[in-house]
């Protein structure tokens, strides 16, 4: 087996809370020890006669699990053989799982802070991870949700009676649809208008960077 197969091999065996790893790499060429550990380089590995050490830490400082089987793949691919061993491990505490507010709860929130003569306003979803970008757009769909910047997430405007922009009643019920998806985000309203009457147009008009929203 290849040295970053074996590396996948150890890892699996790993308890589920392991933080950081110790491993020893042992190359009976020392010739090929060298080049192996120049190749290991990045992890800043401890060479002695022909043992390498070097260690994998899961998350904070130190080289990633990916990335040493990177280095190692490096190895293999230089037709380099050793011995991989895992010399120990430590666990760390599971981190205390943070409590956010769903984006119904701060709509809602931030709905009962608005004066009650509010009739348009301007908001913004910012998603945590840009991989739900697509499905929180189809979920948003009817409140009309624009890209921006390279932020992940979405602005989209609300009119409370009238005017362009999607009914408050709507835009709730987008934003449950997303939080029933397990879709995380941090919702901010960002401009409001109070007591607009637009004549013969569909509202008020914001410029966001050059350009109308």
């Amino acid at each position: 087996m290849s040295l970053a197969g074996d590396w996948q091999e150890l890892e699996q065996r790993l308890p589920d809370a392991w933080g950081t790893t110790r491993l020893r790499l042992t190359i009976p060429e020392e010739g090929d020890c060298a080049r192996a550990a120049a190749l290991l380089g990045p992890a800043n590995p401890g060479r002695r006669g022909k043992v390498i050490r070097f260690y994998a830490a899961r998350r904070g400082a130190g080289p990633s699990p990916n990335a040493i089987r990177s280095l190692l793949a490096r190895i293999d691919a230089e037709g380099i053989r050793g011995e991989l061993e895992l010399v120990g491990a430590d666990e760390v505490e599971a981190e205390p799982e943070i409590s956010r507010p769903t984006l119904v709860a701060s709509w809602d929130a931030a709905v009962a802070a608005l004066p009650p003569d509010w009739s348009d306003l301007y908001a913004e979803v910012e998603l945590v991870s840009s991989d739900w970008l697509e499905r929180a757009a189809l979920l948003m769909a009817p409140v009309n949700p624009a890209r921006y910047g390279g932020t992940p997430g979405f602005r989209f405007r609300v009119a409370q009676s009238f005017g362009y922009g999607a009914s408050p009643a709507m835009t709730r019920r987008c934003l449950q649809r997303v939080d029933e998806e397990g879709i995380r985000g941090e919702l901010s309203i960002l401009r409001v208008l109070s007591d607009t009457e637009p004549v013969a147009t569909q509202g008020p008009v914001w410029y966001v960077e050059g350009r109308s929203v």
